[in-house]
């Protein structure tokens, strides 16, 4: 308020519409930072389990093979024709089933395809972590501008209001690289 019989100065009026404006884009900043954030998060979670399902095939697979070899081994020793071919079905069995684990496309779950999966959840976890990144820095810079207009209206110093505005369109600039382009813009 300035002057006399609580005439509010038009100046201030546009700078608390400033203030109203970065308060909203902050919220918006906020709201698609946290979204951004348990996106992340859960995308780490299913990479991380595709890759332990991954781990379980390879050793499944490299048990099969082993005892494969360990039975032809013993095949070959073998006296009895019938007991040769049971060891034979045998090692066919476990060598088809662990050239399943390595590759089972009607599935998906392939060793191949486990890992496939797995490094495409790595890469919508790690476009999530940027988008989450750079909604931070949106954040950072609309909170230091809503303080800078709020000091502009206290002490009247025009620097701190254009300096606002210049933080104002910072954190907007962030927001949209964010949702448009995280990955595009690398900060650390």
């Amino acid at each position: 308020m300035s002057g006399h019989g609580g005439h509010v100065d038009p100046s201030n009026r546009r700078v608390a519409l400033l203030i109203a404006v970065l308060a909203a884009g902050l919220a918006f900043s906020e709201t698609l930072g946290k979204s951004a954030q348990t996106a992340s998060l859960s995308r780490n979670i299913e990479a991380s389990n595709l890759w332990s399902f991954f781990q379980a095939k390879t050793i499944r697979m490299t048990t099969l093979r082993t005892a494969a070899e360990a039975l032809e081994v013993d095949a070959s020793r073998a006296q009895d024709a019938q007991s040769k071919e049971a060891m034979q079905k045998r090692i066919a069995g476990w060598r088809k089933s662990a050239a399943r684990y390595e590759s089972e496309p009607d599935t998906g779950e392939g060793r191949k395809e486990l890992a496939a999966r797995a490094k495409a959840a790595e890469k919508r976890r790690d476009v999530a972590l940027a988008a989450y990144h750079h909604y931070e820095m949106s954040s950072a810079a609309l909170q230091l501008a809503i303080v800078l207009a709020t000091a502009n209206v206290i002490t009247g110093v025009a620097f701190l209001l254009w300096s606002s505005f210049g933080l104002g369109a910072i954190g907007i600039a962030f927001i949209l690289i964010g949702h448009f382009a995280p990955t595009a813009v690398h900060l650390f």
